[in-house]
């Protein structure tokens, strides 16, 4: 069994199978405290970074991850998907949570 720490997930670049895209790192993770699985992992949007880390958030589900390699995560998100899954930063993430 091949496991991932926080650290190893957040150094992991994401690409979109769809387009090639690269999408980022995962900041973080949503996770059900009820069932104990990962729901979907957030990436901040390199577009509209901002120093005061209020920057616009991709929230990719987990059932949209498709493989997790040694060193990048696979997606795979049509362009209207990925319009859907933009997020505002959530609480606690950034300099000032």
């Amino acid at each position: 069994m091949r496991t991932l720490t926080t650290a190893d997930l957040s150094s992991m670049e994401v690409i979109n199978l769809c387009d090639g895209s690269r999408l980022g790192c995962p900041a973080c993770f949503e996770l059900d405290c009820d069932d104990g699985r990962i729901t979907a992992l957030l990436l901040p949007q390199s577009k509209s970074f901002s120093l005061l880390g209020k920057a616009d958030y991709y929230r990719i589900p987990w059932c949209n991850i498709q493989c997790i390699g040694e060193d990048t995560i696979l997606v795979k998100l049509t362009a209207s998907e990925l319009n859907t899954c933009c997020c505002k930063r959530p609480k606690g993430i950034g300099f000032f949570g």
